[in-house]
């Protein structure tokens, strides 16, 4: 990865999948990261486990995305731990395993999705953005400098049939994205879409799929280095697979 040393990172959903991927690729670069995840002990395990790949110093905090006071805890504690936030990535969300745990081999129409999974997906990960971002945007554009990283899918995704509510929450995402880098506009605060580019191999991929769709998946390390080649796209529609710059 491109140096990062101490450059402050707060990376939700940070536990596990592309999340911890691109903790510890911050890390090999020498950034100093807050990782978050609802359960206390879970996350800070995988920080102690994520620091010993330095140089730089991982810590974890409980957080819940979805929760207000959780979050305004929680970033507290993350400005306490490093002394501030550079760079605040989006990542922590839920997929459509938590709506329909056979989703890639029996899609179900959106008419039968429970509204409280509905609900609650949406409220992780797009609400769980909205919390984030608004706690961190006013003080890094105050300080005339930050960056927002909003981790998202391809478009595809979000249209697909049986991907209700995961495609719409993206969808809705992407648009919140835009709308912070237009409000942020000016400030020295950018906002970037990341995207992985295909489907990945996380918790959110069913366990019983077959071998042949599993080899099909993107390891999470893709999220980690830096695009090499292509002219850079305007702030805020940034689809790389890796940091934008």
């Amino acid at each position: 990865m491109s140096d990062v040393t101490d450059v402050r990172v707060l990376v939700s959903g940070g536990t596990s999948g592309l999340g911890q991927a691109m903790t510890a690729e911050l890390l090999s670069g020498g950034a100093h990261v807050v990782l978050t995840g609802r359960d206390a002990a879970r996350t800070v395990a995988a920080a102690a486990k994520l620091t010993s790949l330095g140089p730089g110093r991982a810590v974890g905090i409980a957080m819940d995305v979805r929760d207000e006071k959780s979050v305004a805890d929680g970033i507290a504690a993350a400005w306490d731990a490093l002394g501030g936030i550079d760079v605040l990535v989006n990542n922590a969300g839920i997929g459509m395993r938590t709506v329909n745990p056979r989703f890639m081999t029996d899609p179900q129409p959106f008419w039968l999705v429970e509204p409280d999974r509905f609900r609650d997906l949406f409220a992780t990960n797009v609400i769980g953005y909205f919390l984030l971002a608004r706690a961190v945007a006013p003080v890094m554009a105050q300080a005339g400098k930050g960056k927002i990283v909003n981790v998202s899918v391809n478009e595809t995704t979000m249209r697909r049939a049986g991907f209700a509510p995961y495609g719409p929450s993206r969808a809705a995402t992407d648009s919140l994205s835009h709308v912070m880098a237009a409000d942020l506009a000016g400030t020295g605060v950018t906002v970037n879409l990341l995207a992985p580019g295909g489907a990945t191999a996380t918790g959110m991929v069913p366990d019983d799929v077959g071998d042949d769709v599993r080899a099909g998946l993107l390891d999470p390390a893709i999220m980690g280095p830096p695009p090499q080649e292509g002219p850079p796209l305007p702030v805020a529609s940034q689809r790389k697979l890796g940091f934008a710059e």
